[in-house]
């Protein structure tokens, strides 16, 4: 068994056909892939009610950044295979439907089938400032669960990343993130 997760953005749709995007992490095993959503989540109820997702393979960073602060209108495209979209910035993406869902009161599991897959771009190589907006995207979806010394911790080590490697858009990303974070601390000190 495969416990190594990977962060992708998974794309569903309500079956009233409204789409939403979240950063996701998936696990691969064999020709399943593992969805594992916290509940309360759009991205659950979308799968639970349509049986499919498509999961995303995103560099472009701010996507990720842009979901978990609330700026998750992305330009979309349809799916190959399922009624579904698929983010236009995707390197590639994978079409999924719903095999087994196994309820948890936090977290249930969702063994997805791969139904069909895409390349649209190619891969360039790794970047330490994109790991740096995806480990700070997964920071801020988590700010009500962890102490403020932490978050501060996280972010200073985070920031050295991107002044380091970062271009426009991982900038870009980073400071929407650096946002989320001074409002959530604004709130709670208020």
């Amino acid at each position: 068994m495969n416990d190594q997760i990977f962060e992708t953005v998974v794309s569903t749709v309500s079956p009233a056909g409204k789409p939403h995007l979240a950063p996701l992490g998936v696990r691969y095993r064999g020709d399943e892939v593992v969805l594992m959503p916290f509940k309360p989540s759009t991205t659950l109820d979308n799968i639970l009610a349509t049986g499919h997702a498509v999961l995303n393979v995103v560099v472009d960073t701010r996507v990720f950044a842009g979901c978990v602060t609330g700026r998750r209108d992305w330009p979309l495209r349809p799916a190959g295979r399922i009624p579904g979209l698929r983010l236009e910035a995707a390197l590639s993406h994978l079409e999924l439907r719903l095999l087994a869902p196994q309820d948890d009161p936090q977290r249930p599991v969702l063994r997805m089938a791969r139904v069909h897959a895409e390349r649209h771009g190619e891969f360039a190589g790794f970047n330490r400032a994109q790991a740096a907006v995806v480990e700070g995207a997964v920071l801020v979806s988590r700010l009500h669960l962890l102490p403020r010394e932490k978050i501060e911790s996280e972010m200073r080590y985070l920031q050295i990343a991107i002044d380091k490697t970062a271009g426009p858009a991982e900038h870009e990303a980073w400071q929407w993130l650096c946002e989320a974070v001074a409002r959530h601390q604004a709130r709670e000190a208020a």
